[in-house]
């Protein structure tokens, strides 16, 4: 299909406003061949030879019902049919040969398909779609089998499906299965009919104002699982759902209710058929009520691209694991005894207390009082990439240098009308203290700073040292006075790999936070000679990062780079040994290993609070200074 520029513009604006991605049929087949079509072709080769068993396999496949409720154009009710019908034929075939048994035409017909699609022309193609590729399957079937006139057509509904009775439009007790993939919609991105619609289906839940778009597909299907415990659904959906905030919000009640997670594939690159192409990252999550004997859990690692590796596992929790159903809270304080971590000081300036470099330059020529209180300023960008950027730090300025700095006084004066102008009433309070931070949380020694968000490229987050000279903002976490125990135990695999299950996403980024991710973290209890040990190696992944003066973090562990920098490599594999060591670890190097461990460790640490890793017991070593770079 073709359109001009125009056109297809505004078909992709309507799709991105929906939240709607169109599905290849590689992923579809990813959702609906272990929530059913595995288990019809197995059953169906038990019943080969026996032309009874074939006979009632064949009226229990004309018997199924399959139901998406966001169909777009019909791509998973196409492929759906097309596998049934395609399954029906072999079990005619087989059955037609099988002596005594009577000749039987084809059972399976559309009106078995079902659909909820909000874009009128889409639920119309949809049910053209439907009778085209049941004339398909009828002509490779027997040649001029048709079914004319068309009596069957595939039940399409055009509306809102979260406005929609689903058990008016398919009876729960007729159904058999759920797929599809709903539209996703981070709730900033939701409109003011999509948010009134999320609230139709959470209420006053607290906490629902982080779900996606998507999540309430998850509560109205398991709605419809209740009343018929025999449904099993399955959605394609963006993999925030399993990240982060969203788990504990989505999943715990659905959990607490007797929901079970069958099969999953962990996050994998999305790709689709049309124009349009979105630029996210997916997860397929089947479930229903019966609790599985053994779970398919497909893991793409860090390569999300391609196919994933099939895991057999006894169970997969929330955070797509084979671990038991924990949902991590934003927690106040970490759970074990290690230092706090906190946000960076926030500016809510309007940009007048913020410099430039060449801003920077500019003050230190012209106005020699205001030069004074120049500090370096660093947010996430700026720490990875080792970009200078500046700001005025204000907090001890005096009412002399106030009124002989024209600088000052302009730049004052400017956050002084931002906040005063500002909607919120927090903000306009600020104005009073029109000099300082909106939100001052400067460390009062070194610290560990962590950007908030960083590539999902790398295989480590950009961990580093900064000076109490440097203002790090809202957007650095910090851990004032840090030691190289707790800056190697947080550069490890094992540290990064419980990051990449639980942090939340910003679009395909890391969101790393200290509520979730290091509040959660299930520290180890190292000896005094495990936590030397780690000590040690930290201190060898900053002296190799000090071998190349000047080279950004982005830089140093940029993938390419990271392999050929043979020293930070061996560095940090010497991290990994000894952090695995002091955790007693010896399973497999994968992530998806490491945090089922965690997660099992994190199951009794909870039980018994605030223990107290090994450096309590050792003195808190610092980091030896080994390079000028800012970020060390």
């Amino acid at each position: 299909m073709h359109w001009d520029d125009e056109e297809a513009q505004g078909k992709t604006k309507k799709r991105r406003d929906f939240g709607a991605h169109y599905t290849s049929e590689r992923n579809i087949r990813r959702a609906i061949d272990p929530l059913f079509l595995e288990a019809l072709q197995a059953e169906l080769a038990l019943c080969k030879g026996d032309a009874k068993k074939l006979k009632n396999f064949v009226t229990k496949l004309a018997s199924l019902h399959f139901f998406d409720p966001a169909c777009g154009c019909g791509n998973f009710l196409v492929v759906t049919y097309r596998e049934l019908r395609w399954l029906e034929q072999q079990t005619l075939l087989e059955l037609n040969n099988t002596p005594g048994a009577q000749q039987t035409m084809p059972l399976c017909n559309v009106h078995q398909f079902h659909g909820i699609e909000i874009d009128p022309t889409a639920a119309e193609i949809a049910t053209v779609a439907m009778w085209l590729t049941d004339h398909q399957m009828n002509q490779r079937w027997a040649s001029g089998y048709k079914r004319i006139p068309l009596v069957s057509k595939a039940n399409i509904h055009q509306g809102n499906a979260l406005r929609f009775d689903w058990n008016a439009v398919i009876a729960a007790s007729k159904l058999s299965f759920i797929v599809g993939n709903p539209p996703f919609l981070g709730y900033t991105q939701q409109s003011a009919e999509q948010k009134a619609d999320m609230a139709l289906i959470f209420g006053k839940t607290q906490g629902t104002g982080v779900l996606d778009y998507v999540t309430a597909w998850y509560v109205k299907a398991f709605a419809l699982i209740k009343l018929n415990p025999q449904i099993k659904a399955a959605f394609v959906s963006t993999n925030s759902i399993t990240q982060g905030e969203q788990v504990s919000v989505l999943w715990q009640p659905l959990f607490d209710q007797g929901l079970h997670i069958h099969f999953a594939h962990r996050t994998f690159k999305w790709s689709n058929e049309g124009s349009g192409v979105a630029a996210v990252h997916c997860v397929i999550v089947g479930f229903g009520l019966d609790k599985p004997k053994k779970c398919d859990l497909w893991d793409y690692g860090q390569k999300i691209g391609g196919d994933g590796q099939l895991q057999k596992t006894r169970r997969i929790n929330a955070y797509l694991v084979d671990a038991p159903a924990i949902f991590l809270s934003n927690r106040r304080e970490p759970l074990c005894k290690v230092s706090p971590m906190n946000k960076g000081s926030q500016p809510t300036d309007g940009g007048h207390l913020l410099l430039s470099a060449d801003d920077e330059q500019a003050i230190r020529d012209t106005d020699p009082i205001a030069a004074r209180y120049i500090r370096p300023f660093l947010g996430a960008e700026e720490f990875i990439n080792n970009t200078p950027r500046f700001c005025l730090w204000l907090a001890h300025m005096t009412n002399a240098d106030l009124a002989a700095s024209p600088e000052l006084q302009r730049r004052i004066a400017g956050v002084k009308a931002m906040r005063l102008a500002s909607p919120k009433v927090p903000t306009q309070k600020l104005a009073a203290v029109p000099h300082l931070f909106g939100e001052i949380r400067q460390p009062k020694e070194d610290f560990i700073a962590i950007p908030e968000v960083s590539s999902e490229r790398r295989t480590f987050i950009p961990i580093g040292f900064l000076s109490a000279n440097i203002i790090p903002s809202n957007k650095i976490q910090t851990i004032s006075n840090g030691t190289l125990f707790q800056f190697g135990v947080l550069c490890s695999t094992m540290h990064n790999a419980w990051m990449r299950y639980t942090c939340g996403r910003l679009k395909s980024d890391y969101s790393y936070s200290s509520s979730i991710v290091y509040n959660n973290y299930p520290w180890p209890t190292p000896s005094p000679a495990q936590q030397a040990a780690i000590e040690t190696a930290a201190q060898a992944v900053l002296d190799a990062r000090a071998q190349h003066p000047g080279q950004s973090l982005a830089w140093l562990y940029d993938p390419e780079n990271l392999r050929k920098n043979k020293s930070l490599q061996v560095a940090h594999d010497a991290v990994d040994e000894a952090v695995d060591d002091a955790y007693g670890y010896e399973e497999s190097n994968d992530d998806t290993h490491r945090v089922a461990y965690l997660f099992k460790l994190y199951e009794k640490l909870a039980l018994a609070p605030m223990l107290e890793p090994a450096e309590t017991a050792s003195p808190a070593k610092k980091p030896r200074k080994t390079t000028s770079s800012k970020a060390r």
